[in-house]
């Protein structure tokens, strides 16, 4: 009986810790990822990660909680800064899935973009994780949504080709029920080209759901996916470039 009693009162006192934690503050998150090969075939030029494990693929630009007005909290706790200890066993896949293409610097350095994020985006989502839970979402959704691989199923592949936007955003529609967002750069002849996706979570990072809102990246009706650049055939003599991964 007295087992009884004592295992009610965990349960309870689970239910009370649950149903303490503070709802989050904001409304939705874009999940952001990013192709290399837009940042490559861009005026900017890019810069292979140096010793990184990446491949040609979509690489994690990062997890952003937003406001349904347009808005997006930013830089809320400077208290609890990137510490990469805190993400020691997860490395080796940020490496080959979170790779930093130069968009910082030329060599690019991967734990800017790290720190960035977490200080930038992370610190606001506090009440739902941890340094650990935020970089380890972001991996999970990456290895559930293999985004290169959906858009070549349906015959949209890396290959310098362009494509219907709306046939790109339906494809990805097709596997994960909503629409994306999509955002679109210049290639060195002035051609809009895929550069970023966008798939909205719930604010709780764990659903799909329909975006809000997503920006308007001024892409034309049929978009270039361009080729991957192989590592030796990049220019490594850039020294600093204009960050086009800011947010």
């Amino acid at each position: 009986m007295r087992g009884i009693v004592i295992i009610s009162f965990l349960v309870l006192q689970s239910l009370v810790v649950s149903s303490s934690q503070p709802a989050p503050n904001f409304n939705f998150f874009y999940w952001v990822t990013y192709w290399p090969g837009a940042i490559c075939d861009s005026q900017k030029g890019c810069c292979p990660p140096p010793n990184s494990k990446a491949t040609s693929d979509f690489m994690i630009h990062g997890l952003w909680p937003q406001f349904n007005n347009g808005t997006w909290p930013a830089f809320c706790d400077q208290t609890n800064l990137f510490n990469i200890s805190k993400v020691s066993d997860l490395i080796c896949r940020m490496e080959t899935k979170w790779a930093e293409w130069g968009v910082w610097t030329c060599p690019s350095n991967e734990t800017k973009l790290w720190e960035h994020e977490w200080d930038k985006h992370g610190t606001c989502v506090q009440s739902i994780f941890n340094q650990h839970s935020y970089f380890q979402t972001n991996l999970k959704y990456r290895q559930k949504l293999d985004l290169l691989n959906i858009l070549k199923q349906k015959g949209i592949k890396p290959n310098d080709g362009f494509y219907g936007l709306d046939e790109i955003k339906n494809a990805i529609k097709c596997v994960i029920g909503f629409a994306p967002g999509i955002e679109c750069n210049e290639d060195v002849k002035g051609k809009k080209q895929l550069f970023q996706i966008y798939i909205c979570l719930d604010n709780y990072a764990k659903e799909f759901v329909e975006c809000p809102y997503v920006p308007d990246r001024s892409c034309a009706s049929k978009i270039k996916f361009p080729k991957f650049t192989k590592k030796d055939s990049l220019s490594e003599s850039l020294s600093v470039m204009p960050s086009v991964l800011a947010t």
